[in-house]
């Protein structure tokens, strides 16, 4: 942005869409009874709008619209337009449940495009590559992992200002925008959740912060793609390792369930303590990377794999506080 008071408007702007755009989600869920109903497979006790990321979603799209006509990027074109595929789809799943598989084929084609329009902008293919599957993978984590009070889109913001340290230009004003819109959608999501992200979403918002760390990539190589994993991996960690015992255990892992480490340890603390639990471990993740930017390839790669082995001992841990002596602990 050209000054600071041109980024506080931006950032204000923002902001305010995001608060204006989820009260608006909210009157309209409430009028459809576009409601998630309390069950055995929500990790919530009573009916909640949902639909409501759709203001995050108004925040991007103007964002890029607004960006990519300054600048002529034909790279935030193709973001906007994964982003718009991926909310479309989610929004009609808000609506009318579709096919898991029909929403997947949708996510692989917007990730598609966008990894088209890097590799015609001169991307490497290591690249292209992050940019097809940081997209797929995060959109599809964020609707996974959105099933407490605030966690998606507080792990997010977190994540957002660790892309900020690799961006500049357009693309930064670009992740300070979706910041903004997650921050004006927050107070209505934690610490007491009166309307969920939704698929239209949580998955929009997964698909961003993907297409932005590959932009992350193509800026600094290594060093975005090694510190950038250190605050993503509360979601990373849960969801690989859920994801993987779910299959080994012949489930049908795309259904929906509650056994996630962060549900399970919502069942016993609360929504509101997990979600901070896993903010704070995201902030560490965060605090570590940004005070060794110019550290060496190996210390990156040691400090990573010592920092998810780490998370992945305590998802074993987390999972287990369910049971006392062998006897399952009953939802409070």
């Amino acid at each position: 942005m050209p000054s600071s008071d041109g980024l506080l408007a931006w950032l204000a702007g923002f902001f305010l869409l995001g608060a204006s755009g989820t009260w608006g989600a909210m009157r309209y869920a409430l009028s459809r009874r576009l409601l998630d109903q309390p069950g055995e497979r929500r990790s919530h006790s009573t009916p909640t709008s949902r639909g409501g990321g759709i203001s995050i979603v108004a925040g991007l799209l103007v964002a890029t619209v607004l960006l990519a006509t300054r600048d002529g990027d034909a790279r935030l074109w193709a973001l906007g337009l994964g982003a718009g595929l991926v909310a479309a789809v989610g929004w009609f799943d808000d609506h009318r449940p579709l096919s898991p598989w029909l929403r997947l084929a949708v996510h692989v084609l917007s990730c598609g495009l966008f990894a088209a329009v890097l590799a015609q902008g001169g991307a490497s293919g290591w690249q292209v590559l992050v940019g097809f599957v940081a997209p797929l993978v995060l959109t599809n984590i964020w609707n996974f992992m959105d099933g407490i009070d605030g966690i998606a889109t507080s792990q997010a913001a977190i994540v957002l200002v660790g892309t900020l340290a690799f961006l500049a230009g357009a693309q930064s004003a670009l992740a300070l925008a979706v910041l903004a819109s997650c921050m004006g959608f927050l107070p209505f999501n934690f610490p007491r959740a009166r309307i969920f992200l939704g698929d239209v979403g949580s998955g929009t918002l997964g698909f961003a912060i993907g297409a932005l760390l590959s932009f992350c990539v193509t800026a600094d190589g290594y060093a975005a793609s090694a510190w950038l994993l250190m605050p993503l991996a509360p979601f990373l960690v849960d969801a690989g390792l859920t994801l993987a015992r779910r299959i080994l255990r012949r489930e049908r892992w795309w259904t929906p369930h509650v056994q996630h480490a962060y549900q399970v340890c919502a069942r016993r603390y609360g929504h509101v303590s997990v979600t901070l639990g896993y903010a704070l471990m995201a902030l560490l993740g965060l605090a570590f990377a940004f005070l060794n930017l110019d550290a060496s390839r190996a210390f990156m790669s040691f400090s990573l794999l010592a920092w998810y082995m780490s998370a992945a001992v305590l998802w074993l841990c987390l999972q287990g506080i369910e049971y006392d002596g062998g006897r399952e602990i009953r939802p409070r």
